[in-house]
This record gives C-alpha cells, sequence and structure tokens, in this order.
C-alpha cells in the first residue's frame, strides 16, 4: 500500500519525499505501471532508475514506446524486471533491448494504437465502461473483440486501460501535488495521472504552495499521492530543453 501524503498537523498536506528511493517506494511485484512519455520527451527517466533500484518484478509498463537505447525502460526490460509491455511504438532504430527479448520469448506485447491507447486510459479516469471506436477494425488488432456497426461504420470495443501506479515527469509542482508540464513534455502524464491508483511525480522544480497559476495546473494534486525533485542530470534526459 502507497501512502497518499504525509501530514505535518490537522490542515498541512504534504506529498513531498525527499529521495527517489522514498518516492518508488511500495511498488509491488506484478504491479501495473503507467509511464509518461513521448519518445525522449517527458520521461520520468530518473523514477525509472529507482524503480530498477527498487527490485519489483514481474511488471506490466504501459508506455508509448518500450524503451531507447540502454536506458530507462530499455534498462528495466534488459534487468528482466518486466513482464508484460502495452505500448504503441514498440520498435525503434535503438530499441534493440525489446527486439531481443521479445523474439526470445521473453516479454508479452499488447500492440495498441496511439489513440486508442490514450482513449483507454481517459476511459480508466473518467470512469468510463468500454467504449466503441473504428480504429483497428477489420486488423489483427481487432481479433476477439466485439464489433459493431454505428451510423453504418464498424466500430471495435475497447475497454479502460487502468494502473496501479503512474509515473510521470512535469516541470514544476507543490507539496499539494499540482503539477505544470512543459510544451511535449505533458503528453501521456495527464491521463496517465487519472488512470493510476497512484501517481507519483518526478519535477523539476518544487515551489511554494500558491506559486502556480490556478489555470496553468495540468494535473491537480488530487490525483497525485507523492512529488518528487529530480536534479537537472537526473530530468536532462527525460525532459529536453532548446539551447
Amino acid at each position: 500500500m502507497i501512502p497518499a501524503t504525509r501530514r505535518a498537523g490537522p490542515a498541512m498536506i504534504d506529498k513531498t519525499v525527499p529521495t527517489l528511493a522514498d518516492a518508488v517506494a511500495g511498488i509491488a511485484d506484478g504491479s501495473t505501471v503507467l509511464v509518461g512519455g513521448f519518445a525522449t520527451s517527458g520521461v520520468p527517466l530518473a523514477l525509472i532508475d529507482a524503480l530498477l533500484a527498487q527490485g519489483a518484478r514481474e511488471l506490466t509498463i504501459v508506455s508509448n514506446h518500450a524503451g531507447n537505447g540502454d536506458t530507462g525502460l530499455a534498462a528495466l526490460l534488459a534487468a528482466g524486471r518486466v513482464r508484460r509491455i502495452v505500448c504503441s511504438f514498440p520498435r525503434h532504430k535503438d530499441s534493440w533491448v525489446f527486439d531481443g527479448l521479445y523474439k526470445a520469448g521473453r516479454i508479452e506485447l499488447e500492440l495498441v494504437p496511439q489513440g486508442t491507447m490514450a482513449e483507454r486510459l481517459r476511459a480508466a479516469g473518467a470512469g468510463i465502461g468500454a467504449f466503441y471506436t473504428p480504429t483497428a477494425y477489420g486488423t489483427d488488432l481487432a481479433d476477439g473483440k466485439e464489433t459493431r456497426v454505428i451510423d453504418g461504420r464498424a466500430h471495435v470495443l475497447e475497454y479502460p486501460l487502468h494502473g496501479d501506479v503512474a509515473l510521470v515527469c512535469a516541470d514544476r509542482g507543490d507539496r499539494w501535488g499540482n503539477l505544470v508540464y512543459r510544451k511535449a513534455g505533458r503528453n501521456f502524464g495527464p491521463v496517465m495521472a487519472t488512470a493510476a491508483r497512484r501517481t507519483i511525480a518526478q519535477v523539476r522544480e518544487i515551489v511554494p504552495l500558491g506559486a502556480l497559476d490556478p489555470e496553468a495546473i495540468v494535473t491537480p494534486g488530487i490525483f497525485v499521492a507523492r512529488v518528487v525533485q529530480a536534479s537537472d542530470r537526473d530530468d536532462a534526459a527525460a525532459t529536453p530543453r532548446a539551447a
């Protein structure tokens, strides 16, 4: 069980934790972990490294991709910690870790079109039981799924994609867990935060309560259990910045 907050008094909520190890403590073997990021933008690399050190095994990872090079998700896969991955783009020019594991039969893959994955995550956060989409109808991805013709167009029934934990990378956060993102680093983070039972956020900066413009907050703190500040070195690859 991952506690949502630390309380320093009857009215004070503080979701910040001092270390990355504290942030990922309690993630159990067999958990479904939603991991934000699109290519190399907005990937919570520091949290992934902490999860690798923490030791949880038999994980199901939900991510847009299956890792790049030998770091981040690729390192988690290479260590044998992942049993199954749900993603849209498992193969890239530098996805040799996933490629080797999949060809050897050492990892399961559920391939989901990107828009469908985003909507399945949104459905989980919104409490929607299922939805129909025309995407993937007539392809192998629709095999075994319920279909229905709506307004003359064939659709496939898809179900929500829930997570036990979400790991996201934001630009700034406060002690209540409110998050703002930076440009493309936003990607899947907000929708994953709503779809998980517990969301853990890696941020570049923790700011005082009230410093975030309420109109700029994308992920309200009600969806966030823990916030940890990562060093520039930790999150430089996760949130690329213009020169």
